[in-house]
């Protein structure tokens, strides 16, 4: 049953994503998102796998119409990982992502000072999430994730597009 469900999503997917980046496309012109990199005291870093799209990803959404990138990646991060923010993120970089559209564009933090009380159950956007030791991700974890997590733990140049 798991493996039909999983190949269902597999072929719907980039009709799915198509038919959301349309509305987005339409409904805002130019889109906006928040990421967070949420790193625990061992630097182990939080990562969510959506109902959606395949794949490890960074925690975060969009930039409602009205709301802060502050107050945006608060409710992302409370939604898809029951985590409250304790002190304040670092901006570390804007990023022009053109693989979701040509107007996407988003904001990522750097998230060390926090509260979860407990990982969230799974629902129907997020399956799965946890920590991470980041030399051992889960081999789905996206590359334009694992560039960002490189960037903020080896000091590697940061790269304009989220790839």
């Amino acid at each position: 049953m798991a493996a039909d469900l999983t190949g269902l999503r597999k072929r719907f997917e980039p009709f799915l994503r198509r038919v959301f980046h349309l509305y987005w496309w339409i409904a805002r012109g130019m889109t906006l998102g928040v990421r967070a990199v949420v790193l625990d005291d061992s630097n182990n870093v939080f990562l969510v796998k959506h109902s959606y799209v395949s794949g490890w990803h960074l925690p975060g959404g969009g930039v409602e119409t009205g709301e802060s990138f502050d107050g945006a990646l608060r409710r992302e991060l409370l939604e898809e990982g029951r985590i409250e923010l304790t002190g304040d993120p670092a901006l570390h970089g804007l990023f022009f992502n053109s693989h979701v559209s040509r107007r996407d564009h988003v904001a990522v933090y750097i998230v060390k000072h926090f509260r979860q009380d407990r990982l969230p159950e799974p629902n129907h956007e997020i399956v799965a999430c946890g920590f991470f030791a980041p030399e051992a991700l889960p081999a789905e974890t996206t590359k334009g994730t694992r560039l960002r997590i490189s960037e903020v733990l080896e000091g590697r140049a940061r790269i304009a597009t989220w790839r």
